[in-house]
């Protein structure tokens, strides 16, 4: 068996753009998940931040940083993305945040969903940490994607982000 090689370098070991453009145009799909870990103090503090509404700055945000990979990560290629979604969900222990983005493209957006979630968990901590600077950000990782020569894949592991599974 062949072993893969890592697809941003070239033959030199340079870093490069992957060129797409003989793969074909299909429906792409990803999906990410973060857990961000608040006290019991910001947890309560939640609703009453006198910054505005924690989470969904922080769900704009995601979006916003979805629609802009390209410009973070090097070799991103710019996309045109067909949706973008962030969904929060507070627990006893956290926030966990969801992304879902999807494109017809030449290239995945698994990227985008990464993105996406970290940026919103990142607003989150900027929103709150006036209250507690120990807010961590937690199990960060895509969770499926669809599209592409490589089909579809899931992550496998049970549980959802913050709790161990």
């Amino acid at each position: 068996m062949k072993a893969k090689k890592l697809s941003h370098y070239d033959d030199a070991g340079r870093a490069t753009m992957v060129d797409v453009s003989a793969k074909s145009e299909t429906r792409r799909t990803a999906k990410a998940r973060a857990f961000v870990r608040l006290s019991k103090t910001v947890l309560k503090a939640l609703p009453e931040n006198p910054k505005g509404d924690p989470l969904e700055v922080a769900r704009v945000a995601g979006i916003m940083a979805a629609k802009r990979t390209h410009d973070l990560i090097p070799m991103c290629h710019p996309l045109a993305l067909t949706h973008v979604d962030v969904e929060m969900a507070v627990g006893k222990e956290g926030v966990e945040i969801m992304a879902s983005v999807a494109t017809m493209g030449k290239t995945g957006v698994e990227m985008e969903a990464l993105t996406a979630v970290s940026v919103a968990a990142l607003t989150v901590y900027d929103m709150t940490k006036a209250l507690d600077k120990g807010i961590t950000i937690e199990n960060l990782c895509l969770v499926e994607k669809t599209g592409g020569k490589s089909g579809e894949w899931r992550r496998e592991e049970a549980g959802k982000a913050g709790r161990k599974g």
